[in-house]
Order: structure tokens, then C-alpha cells, then sequence
């Protein structure tokens, strides 16, 4: 092993994801070293690792860079909400005080599911309660939130792939992969390698969609059927509001300005003029309350007035869900969004941020909020988030007091 190779403590390594997780480890080099309340079985299971019962936590942790917790009661358990709570809750939080003791980065491994605010579950709630508990004792903490994780095989809602060929069930799995976010056991390994010692305190890992050619195409399809049907089926309504705001004063009823898309590349988004002719042009928690038209204060209640982006998803600058489109004069957003890969996708009319009530007025935040979206994306939580939209979940865009 080389001496300056990464030195990771496992707890719950005997799970589907650790038996696949660490031989990717130990072919990077990473110096691994296990942890569970029978090393014997451990040791069987992984002959070529050092392993360690939790009483020795202490020596384990001597000279290590981090403490990968995977050691849960997982959510087809079944189990009670107190066996839940010992251990996602307080065995959690004992291990994340040995790794604060010892000086090494303590990595809480969580599930999507617990993100779910509506999920109530025994399960879902535990992990909640655990990411609270380890917060509250401080130290050097990453809460780490997994889709499903494959590998060569497959568990969880994936593992009847398993009964497949082996080439047929990687055929299935792209339409399967479209509907909701997975992560490869190999990418996982490469994080734990080369990002887990400086990445921020909490990070939704997966593949993403961006090479899934269902989702790429399915979304776009969807965003076709949306934005013709919705031209015609509103278009009697637009004309009215049109003819209304022209009526409410002078100025045109279409405001159209200039938005940063994908790949950073400025286009023209256009909406319905909710703002008296001359306001700044600035984001809109920048804008006093007293730039909105009587009007225009109706249409931003109700959203209307992003209507007329439906001809920009026609044209394929927007999607129905994604970020929001910023200015290009918002340097600060635009810098952190470019961090953070968000101007990979194009910005959409509504999304996970502004469902959220996440506006533009706090840009780190909104771009924690946008990272989130994409790790998180598929084609069931984008319809989830268009029928929100379409019920008046979120805020808007808020102007300013």
C-alpha cells in the first residue's frame, strides 16, 4: 500500500452497496479498513481487509481521513420505529463523535427518500432525525444522499433486473434510470477518492441524466406537447391579456429580455409585462413592489404572465422544469451556477428551487437548491413539479419591498 494512499474507515460495509463498493476502493488504492460487530464474518467476506469491531472504534480511526457510515436499517426492513431510530439515530451519532474525537471527516451516508419532506415514513424520518442529531454535535461532517446504487448486479427497486440477461437488463435499465436518478457504485468510489476530504457539508450524488437518451428524449417530447398545446389552448386567453395590459397603459404588453441558457449562451425569454415602462433592468428581488402595474400584481399571483415562455420552450431555449433563468449582469449567480454544472441543462419555466419557494435574491443557496434538482432529476419528479406548478405551489419571483 502506498504511504500516501487515502486511509477509509467502513462501518456496515457487509451491505449490498459496501460489498460492491470496497473492491472499487481498494483498485484506486484507497487503504481501507472495516468495522462491524462480528469481524470474524467480515473478515470472510473480505479476506484482504483490515477489520475491527466497534469497540476498538478509537484504533480504527487512528490515522484515517474518513469514517464512511453505510450501517443502517434500511427502508424494506419493516422494522419498528425504535430499531430505526438506534440505529440511523444514535448509532450514527456515536460513530460521528469518535470521527470528531480522532480528527477524521465523518461522511453520513443517507438516502434520496429522506430529502422528502411528505415522506413519513419510519425509515424516512430516522435518517431526518440522524442528519439533525449528527449536526448538533459540529465537527467535520458530510451528509451524503444516494438514489439506488448498481453495480454489477442490482438491489433494491432495481434488483429484478437481476433476473435478465445480463445484456437485456442493461437495455431496460436506461428507461428504468429516466424515471428516477441512480448511481454507479463506481462513481461513488471516485467521489470517496478524489472529492469526499473537500466537498461542502451536504451533496446529493448520482449519474445524473444528462447521458440517459430516454430522459433527454422523453423530457424534450413532453416540453413539445406542452408548449404547442398550451399555445393553443391559451391562446384566446393571452390575446385577452394582452389587450389588457396594452389597455392598462402605454408600453408593450410582451416584455422580452435578454436570459442566460445552456452552456452560458444568452437567448431572449419573454413574458407578459407586469412592470411600469422604464423599471431597471435588474433581478427581480431587486425591483421595489412599486414597479408592478395594479395588473401585473394579478398576473405574477398567478403566474400567467410566464405564459408567453412556452414559445421559448417550443424554440428549445427553456424547458417546462429546470433552473430559472438568470440575467447576464447577475455575475455572482452566474459564476456559481457555472461552478456547480448548472448551466449543463437549459433553465426551465418552474422548478425544484422556486417549488420550493427559493428565489434569486440568496444566489448560493438557490444554486444549492439547482444542484439538488439535477442529482435529483427524472421524469417522475418533473411531472411531480409541473403539476405543483400547476397548483400554485412556490412563490414567484418576489420583488423587492
Amino acid at each position: 500500500m502506498r504511504g500516501d494512499a487515502m486511509r477509509i474507515v467502513i462501518a456496515g460495509a457487509s451491505g449490498f452497496v459496501g460489498q460492491m463498493l470496497v473492491p472499487e476502493l481498494r483498485a484506486r488504492g484507497a487503504d481501507v479498513m472495516l468495522l462491524g460487530r462480528d469481524p470474524q464474518v467480515l473478515q470472510a467476506q473480505f479476506p484482504y481487509c483490515a477489520v475491527s469491531d466497534y469497540a476498538n472504534l478509537s484504533q480504527a480511526l487512528q490515522g484515517g481521513d474518513l469514517l464512511l457510515n453505510l450501517a443502517v436499517v434500511n427502508s424494506d426492513a419493516g422494522a419498528s420505529l425504535s430499531a430505526y431510530q438506534a440505529v440511523n439515530v444514535e448509532f450514527a451519532t456515536t460513530l460521528a463523535q469518535a470521527a470528531q474525537d480522532a480528527g477524521v471527516r465523518f461522511i453520513n451516508v443517507s438516502s434520496t427518500h429522506a430529502l422528502e419532506a411528505a415522506d413519513r415514513s419510519a425509515y424516512a424520518q430516522s435518517k431526518r432525525d440522524g442528519v439533525a442529531a449528527v449536526d448538533a454535535l459540529g465537527g467535520d461532517i458530510v451528509h451524503l444522499y444516494l438514489p439506488a446504487i448498481y453495480g454489477a448486479t442490482f438491489a433494491g427497486a432495481l434488483r429484478h433486473l437481476n433476473r435478465l440477461p445480463t445484456p437485456l437488463a442493461r437495455v431496460a435499465f436506461g428507461p428504468i434510470s429516466a424515471l428516477k436518478p441512480t448511481l454507479s457504485v463506481t462513481r461513488l468510489a471516485e467521489w470517496l477518492c478524489h472529492h469526499a476530504r473537500t466537498t461542502p457539508r451536504e451533496l446529493v450524488l448520482s449519474d445524473g441524466q444528462g447521458g440517459n437518451l430516454t430522459y433527454r428524449a422523453v423530457s424534450r417530447v413532453m416540453d413539445l406537447a406542452a408548449a404547442v398545446g398550451g399555445l393553443i389552448l391559451f391562446a384566446l386567453p393571452m390575446l385577452i391579456l394582452w389587450a389588457l395590459i396594452r389597455k392598462e397603459g402605454d408600453g408593450p404588453a410582451i416584455f422580452a429580455q435578454p436570459r442566460v441558457g445552456r452552456g452560458g449562451q444568452v437567448f431572449t425569454c419573454y413574458k407578459f409585462r407586469t412592470m411600469a415602462i422604464g423599471t431597471k433592468q435588474a433581478g427581480t428581488h431587486e425591483v421595489s413592489s412599486a414597479a408592478v402595474t395594479p395588473l401585473g400584481a394579478k398576473l405574477r399571483r398567478y403566474k400567467l404572465d410566464e405564459l408567453p415562455q412556452l414559445w421559448n420552450v417550443l424554440c428549445g431555449d427553456m424547458s417546462l422544469i429546470g433552473p430559472r433563468p438568470c440575467l447576464p449582469a447577475q455575475e455572482e449567480l452566474l459564476r456559481l451556477r457555472d461552478q456547480a454544472g448548472v448551466l449543463d441543462i437549459r433553465p426551465g419555466i418552474s422548478g425544484l428551487a422556486q417549488v420550493a419557494g427559493v428565489d434569486m435574491s440568496d444566489p448560493a443557496r438557490l444554486v444549492a437548491w439547482d444542484a439538488r434538482y439535477i442529482a435529483l432529476r427524472g421524469l417522475i419528479l418533473d411531472i411531480r413539479l409541473i403539476l405543483q406548478t400547476a397548483l400554485g405551489a412556490g412563490l414567484g419571483d418576489r420583488v423587492g419591498k
